[in-house]
């Protein structure tokens, strides 16, 4: 049943574009919506770092996040919940991330130059989940089952 599960939320990963990281600061708490990729359960993304969500993290690394599509009725909705470690990447890593955002938003490579710029300066970051829940509200209203990252 597990690996069933983490295989289709895995299909549901690569359905879906954008994530909400929800952090808390100085000035409270902060929800900012980011264009995602992800490797397994690694999620990685791309922010400049004045950002009120980027200067968050540095003060509280741990964050939570949310994954869903905009429905129009409860029995439909399916969705991600997790909570985890973000970090800025460098080198290798940073390399890596931008090659799996490439893989999944072919336009970037196609951008103009000074978009392309632009991703070379901005920060890259990896959300490692160390809890992540899938919501599956067709199995029932507000069912939710929490899925192995081992």
């Amino acid at each position: 049943m597990d690996h069933e599960r983490r295989k289709q939320v895995l299909a549901y990963l690569r359905q879906h574009q954008v994530m909400t990281l929800a952090t808390i600061g100085p000035e409270g708490p902060w929800a900012a919506a980011v264009f995602y990729v992800n490797n397994d359960f690694s999620f990685y993304f791309l922010s400049t770092g004045h950002k009120r969500h980027t200067q968050n993290f540095a003060e509280h690394n741990q964050i939570a996040a949310a994954i869903q599509e905009d429905y129009k009725d409860w029995p439909s909705i399916k969705g991600i919940q997790l909570e985890g470690v973000v970090s800025q990447l460098q080198g290798t890593e940073r390399q890596q991330a931008i090659s799996l955002y490439e893989d999944k938003y072919p336009f970037i490579k196609t951008a103009s130059s000074a978009i392309r710029l632009g991703l070379a300066r901005v920060n890259w970051y990896q959300l490692l989940p160390n809890r992540l829940y899938f919501i599956d509200n067709s199995k029932g209203f507000g069912h939710r089952d929490e899925i192995s990252l081992d």
